[in-house]
Protein backbone atom coordinates (compact mmCIF):
# COMPACT_ATOMS: atom_id res chain seq x y z
CA UNK A 1 0.00 0.00 0.00
CA UNK A 2 1.17 3.61 -0.65
CA UNK A 3 1.63 6.31 1.55
CA UNK A 4 -1.13 8.86 1.05
CA UNK A 5 1.98 11.40 0.60
CA UNK A 6 3.52 8.73 -2.05
CA UNK A 7 0.20 8.41 -3.86
CA UNK A 8 -0.89 11.70 -4.05
CA UNK A 9 2.78 12.83 -5.67
CA UNK A 10 2.57 9.89 -8.23
CA UNK A 11 -0.80 10.94 -9.40
CA UNK A 12 0.41 14.39 -9.47
CA UNK A 13 3.43 12.95 -11.73
CA UNK A 14 1.17 10.90 -14.42
CA UNK A 15 -0.94 14.05 -14.54
CA UNK A 16 2.30 15.93 -15.35
CA UNK A 17 3.49 13.19 -17.81
CA UNK A 18 0.05 13.74 -20.30
CA UNK A 19 0.78 17.70 -19.56
CA UNK A 20 4.30 17.29 -20.75
CA UNK A 21 2.64 15.42 -24.02
CA UNK A 22 0.08 18.00 -24.40
CA UNK A 23 2.94 20.59 -24.63
CA UNK A 24 5.10 18.43 -27.20
CA UNK A 25 2.09 18.41 -29.58
CA UNK A 26 1.36 22.62 -28.90
CA UNK A 27 5.43 22.07 -30.29
CA UNK A 28 4.66 20.25 -33.02
CA UNK A 29 1.37 22.31 -33.85
CA UNK A 30 3.95 25.05 -33.61
CA UNK A 31 6.35 22.93 -36.41
CA UNK A 32 3.61 22.61 -38.58
CA UNK A 33 2.22 25.86 -38.94
CA UNK A 34 6.18 27.06 -39.96
CA UNK A 35 6.31 23.88 -42.64
CA UNK A 36 8.96 21.88 -40.59
CA UNK A 37 7.35 18.64 -40.79
CA UNK A 38 10.17 16.57 -39.38
CA UNK A 39 10.39 18.57 -36.21
CA UNK A 40 6.71 18.18 -35.87
CA UNK A 41 7.25 14.44 -36.09
CA UNK A 42 9.96 14.93 -33.14
CA UNK A 43 7.22 16.63 -31.19
CA UNK A 44 4.78 13.87 -31.80
CA UNK A 45 6.60 11.22 -30.91
CA UNK A 46 8.31 12.99 -28.30
CA UNK A 47 4.30 13.38 -26.68
CA UNK A 48 3.83 9.50 -27.65
CA UNK A 49 6.45 8.67 -25.20
CA UNK A 50 5.28 11.12 -22.44
CA UNK A 51 1.53 9.34 -22.37
CA UNK A 52 4.06 5.76 -22.71
CA UNK A 53 5.43 7.28 -19.20
CA UNK A 54 1.89 8.36 -17.58
CA UNK A 55 0.25 5.05 -18.85
CA UNK A 56 3.21 3.44 -16.87
CA UNK A 57 2.33 5.46 -13.58
CA UNK A 58 -0.65 4.86 -13.90
CA UNK A 59 0.17 0.86 -14.47
CA UNK A 60 1.89 1.15 -11.14
CA UNK A 61 -0.65 3.22 -9.19
CA UNK A 62 -3.41 0.32 -9.88
CA UNK A 63 -1.07 -2.67 -9.74
CA UNK A 64 -0.55 -1.71 -6.10
CA UNK A 65 -4.33 -1.58 -5.60
CA UNK A 66 -4.90 2.34 -5.58
CA UNK A 67 -6.75 4.87 -7.43
CA UNK A 68 -5.39 6.65 -10.26
CA UNK A 69 -6.46 10.41 -10.53
CA UNK A 70 -6.88 12.65 -13.29
CA UNK A 71 -6.76 15.99 -13.09
CA UNK A 72 -7.41 18.87 -15.52
CA UNK A 73 -4.53 19.93 -17.90
CA UNK A 74 -3.38 23.31 -18.38
CA UNK A 75 -2.99 25.05 -21.24
CA UNK A 76 0.57 24.30 -22.64
CA UNK A 77 2.52 27.18 -23.97
CA UNK A 78 1.51 27.64 -28.21
CA UNK A 79 3.67 30.48 -29.18
CA UNK A 80 7.27 30.11 -30.43
CA UNK A 81 9.80 32.53 -31.97
CA UNK A 82 11.80 29.84 -33.44
CA UNK A 83 12.84 26.03 -33.60
CA UNK A 84 15.36 26.33 -31.54
CA UNK A 85 13.35 28.01 -28.91
CA UNK A 86 11.03 25.04 -28.70
CA UNK A 87 14.25 22.77 -27.83
CA UNK A 88 14.93 25.35 -24.83
CA UNK A 89 11.50 24.74 -23.86
CA UNK A 90 11.74 20.93 -24.22
CA UNK A 91 14.61 20.92 -22.14
CA UNK A 92 13.57 22.89 -19.11
CA UNK A 93 10.00 20.70 -19.14
CA UNK A 94 12.82 17.39 -19.02
CA UNK A 95 14.84 19.18 -16.22
CA UNK A 96 11.33 20.03 -14.53
CA UNK A 97 10.99 16.42 -14.80
CA UNK A 98 13.90 15.49 -13.37
CA UNK A 99 13.39 17.40 -10.52
CA UNK A 100 10.14 16.11 -9.74
CA UNK A 101 11.48 12.42 -9.97
CA UNK A 102 13.92 13.28 -7.48
CA UNK A 103 11.52 14.36 -5.32
CA UNK A 104 9.55 11.88 -5.68
CA UNK A 105 12.34 9.33 -5.06
CA UNK A 106 13.08 10.86 -1.53
CA UNK A 107 9.27 10.43 -1.26
CA UNK A 108 9.60 7.15 -1.19
CA UNK A 109 13.27 6.37 0.06
CA UNK A 110 11.47 8.57 3.64
CA UNK A 111 8.86 5.97 3.40
CA UNK A 112 11.06 2.76 2.72
CA UNK A 113 9.04 2.00 -0.09
CA UNK A 114 11.40 -0.16 -1.69
CA UNK A 115 8.92 -1.44 -4.76
CA UNK A 116 8.38 2.08 -5.38
CA UNK A 117 12.26 3.32 -5.56
CA UNK A 118 12.58 0.56 -7.69
CA UNK A 119 10.00 1.09 -9.88
CA UNK A 120 11.20 5.03 -9.97
CA UNK A 121 15.18 4.07 -10.87
CA UNK A 122 13.62 3.20 -14.55
CA UNK A 123 12.42 7.26 -14.60
CA UNK A 124 15.59 8.84 -13.52
CA UNK A 125 17.15 6.64 -16.12
CA UNK A 126 15.51 7.66 -18.55
CA UNK A 127 15.64 11.15 -17.51
CA UNK A 128 19.44 11.24 -18.50
CA UNK A 129 18.36 10.10 -21.65
CA UNK A 130 15.95 12.86 -22.27
CA UNK A 131 17.54 15.86 -21.13
CA UNK A 132 21.09 14.64 -23.21
CA UNK A 133 18.97 14.05 -26.12
CA UNK A 134 17.34 17.78 -26.18
CA UNK A 135 20.98 19.45 -25.48
CA UNK A 136 22.44 17.69 -28.27
CA UNK A 137 19.47 19.07 -30.41
CA UNK A 138 20.29 22.51 -28.99
CA UNK A 139 23.86 22.35 -29.72
CA UNK A 140 23.20 21.26 -33.18
CA UNK A 141 20.47 23.81 -33.63
CA UNK A 142 23.02 26.37 -32.53
CA UNK A 143 25.55 24.88 -34.76
CA UNK A 144 23.33 25.15 -37.76
CA UNK A 145 22.33 28.53 -36.89
CA UNK A 146 20.58 30.28 -40.46
CA UNK A 147 22.04 27.90 -42.57
CA UNK A 148 18.83 26.65 -44.00
CA UNK A 149 20.37 23.27 -46.24
CA UNK A 150 21.96 22.03 -43.28
CA UNK A 151 18.57 23.01 -41.15
CA UNK A 152 16.83 20.60 -44.01
CA UNK A 153 18.71 17.71 -43.57
CA UNK A 154 18.56 17.51 -40.41
CA UNK A 155 14.96 18.11 -40.53
CA UNK A 156 14.86 15.07 -42.86
CA UNK A 157 16.62 13.40 -39.93
CA UNK A 158 14.16 13.95 -37.23
CA UNK A 159 11.12 13.22 -39.72
CA UNK A 160 12.49 9.22 -39.14
CA UNK A 161 12.56 9.22 -35.53
CA UNK A 162 9.54 6.68 -34.80
CA UNK A 163 8.47 6.20 -30.49
CA UNK A 164 8.82 2.41 -29.62
CA UNK A 165 7.65 1.35 -26.27
CA UNK A 166 10.43 -0.94 -24.53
Amino acid sequence: MLSKDLLKALNEQMNHEYFAAHAYMAMAAYCDKESYEGFANFYIEQAKEERYHGKKIYDYINDRGEHAVFDTLKAPKVEFSSILETFKDGLDQERDVTKRFYNLSELAHKDKDYATISFLNWFLDEQVEEESTFETHIDYLTRIGDDCNTLYLYEKELAARSFDEE
